[in-house]
């Protein structure tokens, strides 16, 4: 596999405008600007542009929490990172290649993360004295030589679009409004993208506005046309397809979110049950709600809740009246969740909750990622209450991971836990389009009349009398004549499912719920180690699965001996697990927390595993990993 490091030029030609045509095999880009400047966008159609074009890539959007921060000022910064290639990549990258900066605060932002010798791009109409002076800038960054170590375009991209959009019956605010279509389009020509995509898509976004719509267009035709033109940009760059990084098939770029949507979808196809949302809006989880509130035709129902209690609770009901029952939220919400999940314990009904982890505690980093809820997840509920856990590693991997959930909940009439994060929820990558006949069959039997016969030949229905081999109860719909049974939250008698308040009952109970979710048929956990000798293990979940790889892939290119495991199943963990971590000298997790999968791992396996960890709202950088894991190999 090629590694991911630094670019590697390998031919030069002479493009048709007579300029120079460099072809390189990968490219990090980062937009930045104003929160209200159109980063967002920006990135999302030249990374859409990118995935037509074959190159694999990976995206890390970063925005404020604000609706609409402060104009020109830090927290107000809003950027989206692209990372494309000719070959298999993991992450965003990184490092930026070409900094596009529409402001001061953008350049000064975002400035200290561009290597020396990267090209900068930057907005000269915004750098006047009061926006340099609001975000610290004595002088200005572009006369004063604080720059001399980048390669820096000054390009006036305001003026330059007004004036190209003059013939228009637009105001010069209005107007300014199309200057990320013109940074898009000098992009755009810079690396050779194709613009058909962005075409048809600014047409359909602004059909019911003509003038805004073509002056969109002319804004983007603008840019590239200058990008053509101007002496400042004497080279362009090539990036070619990933031809030999992806397996045969149809593929599509694809968020986390998006990806998740969809997996939901096909589960409730798979499972030929109605799918059911009951939902309140939060970041980074609103998405889903959105997303999924498009397919009325595929049976879909969501319910936007007044609030997180409301949400879950609508959810259950639709479980015990017989449908695929989500709940979507983040960490502030799975506390509020946290009772009726409880309930859905003891009434052992397939519920899935998905929790898009964020930055925390209480409200915390809305736009910014975390892995901080596992622990929360794995205990966050009074008493003795086990949840089965599934975390995604990619963007494309939530599609996966929702359907194992499903799996999980209505084979073994459990709610399951779904633990995405902010990067993946928003960053996207390559998805190969599963064929139908690819998924796996989900389908589950509901009873259909009495299951019991007592001690006098009466044939009754059990409610809580369990399959052998999975433990699960039978899935009653209600209004099924002879099926009616009793549900709430107190404890339940085995088999009738009466209240029940005998201490030997409850103690079986307990075990036997938990003996339920340690007997969840979950795959051995596969190891990395391709010479077998390695002393160190680097043992990861959820989305640290792209940096830890990346890291690892380069000490492997530089000679170290280093093996990786990944966990999508945190409860219960692979049977093998123990075996596995016996094996090494060295353990060492990786975790955007404190070192909660270490505490876990500690305990159950007696195992004194590393812990390696950040918390500053951002994803791991592979060389931050990398220089870690070489410290661990040498001590």
């Amino acid at each position: 596999m090629s590694v991911d490091t630094t670019t590697t030029v390998s031919a030069s030609t002479s493009g048709p405008d007579g300029k120079d045509v460099r072809r390189v095999d990968r490219v990090i880009i980062r937009f930045a600007g104003d929160s209200g400047d159109g980063m967002q966008l920006t990135g999302d159609r030249f990374t859409s542009e990118t995935a037509s074009f074959g190159n694999d890539l990976s995206t890390l959007p970063n925005f404020p929490a604000e609706i609409r921060a402060p104009a020109g000022t830090l927290p107000g910064v809003s950027s989206f990172q692209l990372h494309f290639a000719d070959h298999d990549i993991l992450t965003p990258g990184d490092a930026p290649n070409v900094l596009v900066a529409m402001n001061p605060a953008a350049l000064k932002a975002n400035i200290a993360d561009v290597p020396r010798g990267a090209e900068v791009i930057v907005n000269t109409d915004e750098f006047t004295k009061r926006a340099m002076a609001k975000v610290g800038y004595d002088s200005s960054p572009l006369e004063d030589g604080s720059l001399d170590a980048y390669h820096v375009h000054p390009v006036p991209l305001t003026t330059l679009t007004v004036e190209a959009l003059k013939e228009f019956d637009l105001s010069r605010k209005e107007a300014e409004r199309s200057k990320n279509m013109f940074a898009l389009g000098l992009l755009s020509w810079m690396y050779h993208r194709p613009t058909e995509g962005t075409e048809r898509f600014l047409k359909a976004k602004f059909g019911k506005k003509p003038e805004i719509m073509k002056a969109n267009l002319a804004a983007f035709h603008a840019g590239w046309n200058f990008g053509e033109t101007t002496e400042d940009f004497a080279v362009s760059y090539e990036v070619a397809p990933a031809a030999t990084a992806f397996p045969t098939g149809t593929y599509r770029n694809i968020s986390g979110n998006l990806a998740l949507s969809y997996g939901l979808i096909a589960a409730s196809k798979q499972a030929d049950l109605p799918l059911y949302l009951g939902s309140y809006p939060i970041t980074p989880a609103s998405d889903i709600l959105h997303e999924l509130s498009k397919h009325k035709n595929f049976g879909v129902r969501t319910f936007q809740a007044e609030d997180e209690i409301a949400g879950i609770g609508a959810a259950l009901g639709a479980s015990f009246g017989g449908s695929l029952a989500v709940t979507t939220t983040s960490g502030p919400g799975v506390a509020l969740k946290s009772e009726t999940i409880g309930l859905a314990v003891s009434l052992e009904l397939p519920l899935l909750v998905v929790d898009i982890q964020r930055g925390g505690p209480s409200t915390g980093l809305p736009t910014k990622t975390e892995q901080a809820d596992l622990l929360q997840a794995m205990y966050g509920r009074n008493g003795e209450a086990p949840v089965p856990i599934v975390a995604p590693r990619t963007p494309a991997d939530c599609f996966d991971a929702a359907l194992e959930a499903a799996w999980i909940a209505v084979t073994y009439r459990t709610p399951v836990f779904l633990l995405s994060d902010g990067y993946l929820a928003n960053g996207s990558e390559p998805w190969r389009i599963p064929e139908v006949d690819e998924l796996p069959d989900l389908r589950t039997q509901f009873a259909q009349g009495p299951n019991h016969t007592l001690d006098d030949g009466t044939e009754v229905f059990w409610p809580y009398k369990r399959d052998p081999q999975t433990l699960a109860r039978p899935w009653a719909i209600p209004g099924t004549p002879g099926l009616e049974h009793r549900i709430g939250g107190i404890e339940k008698q085995d088999g009738t499912g009466n209240i029940s308040y005998d201490p030997a009952n409850h103690e079986f109970m307990v075990r036997t719920r938990q003996a339920k979710i340690d007997g969840i048929q979950v795959p051995d956990l596969e190891v990395d180690d391709p010479n077998g000798d390695a002393g160190t293990l680097v043992l990861g979940w959820g989305s640290t699965y792209g940096p830890i790889t990346a890291a690892v892939r380069r000490l492997r290119t530089a000679g170290d001996a280093i093996a990786q495991a990944h966990l999508r199943h945190l409860n219960p963990f692979p049977a093998n697990l123990g075996e596995v971590l016996k094996r090494y000298d060295k353990v060492v997790i990786p975790e955007m927390n404190l070192g909660q999968l270490a505490t876990l791992v500690r305990a159950k396996y007696l195992v004194d595993a590393h812990s390696y960890h950040q918390v500053n709202g951002m994803p791991f950088k592979a060389e931050q990993l990398a220089k870690a894991l070489k410290e661990t190999i040498d001590d």
